[in-house]
């Protein structure tokens, strides 16, 4: 059997722990798919001492993980520390500038700094992957770099954060509400202390435009995407939802036309019988659609230690077994320059809920605005009367401009009568 590939893992944390112990437990299975063995050397972590429930007794240890990476006896630096700036961006470059190859599962270093990692990795003539970065164990990367190469697509959506597809299943199905729910996943390790990446929507941001650039050719352009958190999502929202036939999901959607690309993180409405709305707690899922294969749909769990590590030890083999190539299907030099529609041009059906004080005149004068806007409703509900007494009523539109809804709520949101913030959901009618 060929020689070894020499591995230096950058960070112990939940991942890095997780492929120490994979890379253990698998190593002749590996060895036999990879065609050699793969062979940790060295790791690098801040605090030697702590237990990390995985024997480290074998390898050189490193303070520094950017050391380890001009230093170490390695032919691959496995960056799993986090972050898109400090030491695991110097890690990655003085891995490339060391000639050696770089797997990482680094969404946010990639979204803000893959560009230029890779071609750093094209000038060094050494392979930087990262399908630990985007949905944990799907192996979405590779499905559409090598799986999907012969198709052009146009579009594709996904549950791309785990953390609010638990939150918002679990509010469906108990009735909880955001702020109690979102503890019980802090509790679970499914949130961190500081959820804000997860809910607010920063972290299915990144990954997505990850995956635009991928998927349509096109440079990395995470400044460009839309996004919006799920925060002010309510269980009434989501018994709304099912009563009109759909689920709320947060979604990564991407979309190119002749004009450009839209890039949108945002909670969605869809359709129980799309593939996506059976997708539910911490899993997540992405659908393509290509010209030749039509949809292609992808499930599996986003996160924990072992779904990531099962990435990344799919990085190294194909390593090892010596398949590689640019890091986004194309050189850097052959990605496009395309324009990033904004949000306001998306077009679509939407949810609106108000609460009103329950007077005459009030539907009235909401229904004009709408019209004064070119918006026209498909459903109104509103159950009961309460009449001086505050009310909930929901709309849903058909097909409308965002720019008008936006519009159209600042207005309705300055009638004397409605008393809340009103709260607007995109219905997007994906196809079964």
């Amino acid at each position: 059997m060929a020689e070894a590939l020499k591995v230096a893992v950058a960070g112990l944390g939940t991942v890095g722990a997780g492929l120490v112990r994979l890379l253990q437990t698998q190593h002749d299975m590996i060895a036999a798919r990879a065609g050699r063995p793969i062979e940790i050397t060295a790791v690098a972590a801040r605090d030697k001492t702590k237990n990390r429930g995985c024997d480290l007794s074998g390898y050189a240890w490193f303070d520094d993980a950017a050391e380890m990476a001009r230093d170490a006896d390695a032919d691959v630096i496995v960056e799993l520390i986090g972050g898109s700036e400090g030491i695991a961006k110097d890690a990655c470059e003085a891995a490339f500038a060391a000639g050696r190859h770089v797997v990482t599962a680094n969404k946010a270093l990639i979204a803000h700094h893959g560009l230029q990692l890779a071609a750093d990795a094209e000038k060094a003539g050494v392979t930087l992957a990262y399908e630990a970065a985007v949905a944990g164990g799907i192996p979405v990367i590779k499905t559409i770099r090598e799986g999907l190469a012969g198709n052009r697509i146009s579009s594709l959506h996904g549950i791309l954060n785990g953390t609010c597809n638990y939150i918002l299943t679990a509010m469906r199905e108990t009735g909880r509400d955001f702020d109690d729910v979102l503890k019980e996943a802090q509790e679970l390790g499914y949130a961190e202390a500081d959820p804000s990446f997860d809910v607010d929507g920063v972290d299915a941001a990144h990954k997505l435009a990850i995956l635009t650039s991928l998927a349509f050719g096109v440079e990395i352009d995470f400044e460009s995407v839309a996004v919006e958190g799920i925060r002010h999502i309510t269980p009434d929202d989501l018994q709304y939802a099912r009563e009109i036939g759909y689920k709320i999901k947060l979604l990564g959607i991407a979309e190119q036309n002749g004009e450009g690309v839209f890039q949108r993180v945002h909670p969605v409405m869809v359709p129980m019988s799309a593939p996506i709305a059976s997708v539910e707690g911490v899993f997540n899922a992405v659908v393509t659609k290509g010209d030749f294969v039509d949809t292609t749909v992808m499930e599996g769990r986003g996160a924990g230690d072992g779904p990531t590590a099962s990435a990344v030890a799919a990085d190294l083999i194909d390593i090892a077994a010596g398949r590689g190539g640019p890091a986004f299907g194309v050189p850097v030099s052959a990605l496009r320059k395309t324009p990033t529609l904004p949000l306001d041009r998306h077009v679509g059906p939407y949810y609106v809920r108000l609460v009103v004080i329950d007077q005459p005149g009030v539907m009235a004068d909401i229904t004009a605005i709408l019209r004064d806007e070119s918006i026209s409703l498909e459903n109104v509900i509103q159950r009961g009367r309460d009449p001086g007494a505050p009310v909930t009523v929901v709309l849903t539109t058909h097909e409308a401009g965002e720019a008008a809804m936006q519009a159209a709520r600042a207005k309705i949101e300055a009638l004397g009568a409605v008393v809340e913030t009103p709260r607007m959901i995109r219905i997007e009618p994906f196809e079964e």
